[in-house]
């Protein structure tokens, strides 16, 4: 396994000199307003964060509404008709409905496709889990993918880079695009909202007018770009710290008798951590128990719900400065057997380790 700090490290030290090489000033923080025109700070944030992703170009914009909202833009971009052909199985619930698509479960069951003469017209990787069993793709095996699949088509390709951001030294910049959202990994905990596309310049120019009609010069931000800067600066120290968490969960559940996956000492490509609790009870208690030990509404009860885009009903904790921002700690599931909740986010080590030890004492009754 890696070492996290060593990463983090390597990942500050990479967007340190992104701001350094594009002259942030305190001039790039104003807020602007109406059409946005001529706004330094929006296009150089643009600029900041396509060099800390290692791509051509990226646009960064509170205008989005999540991360389903970048991902759904950067595939109706490149794929206006949908069918797109999804490599790692079923796209996230919040993505299933948005457009048709196609499952390739197998990597030569894609390349037999494209040989057989059937073209797609994009292709989609999703990085993380979601709510799926399988682990999380490192960017070089991501990369390594692309690379193969380029050998038969052309055909763009889209990867979800939900809750994967610096997690490792490198992101999956083989890809035409990739799109997150700020209220994960890179917005650092600070990002009160919005999501990103970075990756080949043509693509990201095309989705910025699929996004707001006009293209990249317009779209303002009355609160102004600060915090998006200053999330950015401190991400790949929040997600070494939300990796920390989750570690800390792993070796605790497991030492409880419950699957969990990643496994303590295994490899992460991402910052969730699934835990199979077999049945509604522990679970909804687990839940109900980082509820309580988050810094922001403790005292509520998460409760399954009808989510919008969900397939089933699910139970959230997320006692968040931010509503929904999964780089802080939260829990949410589907409840549907094996009842697996997925663990994710930390601002800081020691108030995960006491957020995920409420929940243990929750979960065990005392």
């Amino acid at each position: 396994m890696p070492d996290i700090d060593a990463v983090a490290q390597k990942n500050t030290q990479k967007v340190l000199q992104a701001f350094q090489r594009r002259r942030v000033s305190d001039a790039h923080f104003a807020p602007s307003t109406g059409y946005g025109y001529n706004d330094p700070g929006r296009s150089t944030l643009d600029a900041v964060f396509a060099d800390a992703m290692g791509t051509e170009d990226a646009i960064v914009r509170t205008a989005f509404a999540g991360g389903t909202h970048a991902v759904a833009c950067a595939l109706k971009t490149v794929c206006p008709q949908g069918g797109y052909w999804s490599l790692t199985g079923e796209p996230y619930d919040t993505l299933r409905g948005l457009m048709p698509y196609r499952v390739m479960l197998r990597e030569d069951g894609v390349t037999d496709a494209i040989r057989g003469g059937t073209p797609p017209p994009a292709l989609f990787i999703q990085r993380s889990r979601g709510y799926s069993d399988r682990a999380a793709l490192s960017a070089a095996g991501i990369n390594a993918l692309i690379a193969r699949v380029r050998e038969f088509t052309g055909a763009p390709v889209v990867v979800d880079n939900c809750y994967c951001e610096f997690v490792e030294e490198e992101e999956p910049s083989g890809a035409d695009l990739i799109a997150g959202s700020l209220i994960k990994n890179p917005g650092g905990g600070l990002a009160p909202s919005g999501g990103y596309i970075a990756g080949r310049r043509k693509w990201v120019e095309r989705c910025a007018v699929q996004l707001n009609a006009v293209g990249r010069d317009c779209g303002a931000n009355p609160l102004g770009n600060r915090l998006l800067f200053q999330g950015l600066f401190l991400a790949p120290h929040t997600v070494s710290q939300a990796l920390k968490t989750a570690v800390f969960a792993a070796e605790k559940l497991q030492s409880l008798g419950y699957e969990v996956s990643p496994l303590p000492d295994e490899a992460r490509y991402d910052i969730i951590q699934a835990v199979r609790f077999g049945a509604e009870e522990p679970l909804l208690r687990f839940a109900r128990g980082i509820q309580k030990g988050s810094p922001v509404d403790s005292f509520a009860v998460p409760e399954p719900w009808d989510m919008p885009g969900y397939a089933d009903k699910i139970v959230m904790a997320a006692g968040t400065f931010v509503q929904g921002a999964s780089i802080e700690l939260s829990c949410d599931a589907p409840l549907r057997p094996p009842y697996t909740a997925y663990l994710q986010g930390g601002l800081t080590f020691e108030a995960g380790k006491l957020g995920v030890m409420r929940a243990i004492e929750e979960l065990c009754g005392s």
